[in-house]
């Protein structure tokens, strides 16, 4: 069964937990890794790019000299692609890139990617991951107490804003949470593929990693 070194918030390991095995112990997809970063990307993407065709540029429709004896080549009108300022042939427009993906696909690539963290030692659980005041200096140390300095993911339980404004000014740090609502029974983990993959350290409190084990039951 996979284990994560358990920390305080002073940075002093209290001990080890264990992981769920069906979460964060399973063989990793790398097909479907890629399909949902892949999808993440694309749905990130504006659409807003755009170019003139031939029929739009503002050019007279007149035809530019006469088509024989000049000894130049044939020319029909200036808005033609093949002329400086002309139109351009097959011009993008502004479009949506977004698609969905299966549900189950989903829950497989964010269990592949715990799962890979999980393997490589990347997995850092804190007992009562809070801060009692915004301190970005005293995140810091912390982060650096437990190895995870650049490029890590922080997970809380719940919405802590201490700890989101703590940690926004320090690069490569993306802060992210679990929550259980109380009104409409639902335990959520606001994350994606991307953000798991492309961190090298996941930080999360012991008791957001009771809802995630929970969700992806």
């Amino acid at each position: 069964m996979p284990t994560a070194k358990m920390f305080n918030m002073a940075g002093e390991q209290v001990g080890a937990i264990e992981l769920s095995e069906a979460i964060f112990g399973i063989e990793p997809n790398a097909a479907v890794l890629h399909e949902n970063v892949k999808n993440y990307l694309a749905n990130q993407r504006q659409g807003t790019q755009s170019a003139l065709t031939k029929g739009e540029v503002s050019y007279s429709t007149k035809k530019p000299w006469r088509q024989k004896g000049t000894g130049r080549a044939r020319a029909g009108y200036k808005a033609s692609p093949v002329w400086t300022h002309g139109g351009v042939a097959f011009a993008p427009k502004p479009r949506s890139y977004r698609y969905s993906l299966n549900k189950k696909v989903k829950q497989l690539a964010i269990k592949s990617a715990l799962s890979i963290k999980a393997a490589t030692g990347n997995v850092i659980v804190v007992d009562g991951l809070q801060m009692d005041s915004i301190k970005t200096k005293e995140f810091a140390k912390f982060l650096a107490a437990v190895n995870a300095e650049s490029k890590s993911m922080i997970i809380t339980n719940g919405a802590q804003e201490n700890v989101i404004k703590s940690s926004r000014n320090i690069p490569g740090v993306n802060t992210t949470f679990a929550y259980s609502d109380a009104n409409d029974n639902q335990k959520k983990v606001m994350w994606n593929v991307y953000d798991i993959m492309n961190a090298k350290s996941l930080i999360v409190d012991k008791d957001a990693l009771a809802i995630i084990e929970e969700v992806y039951a």
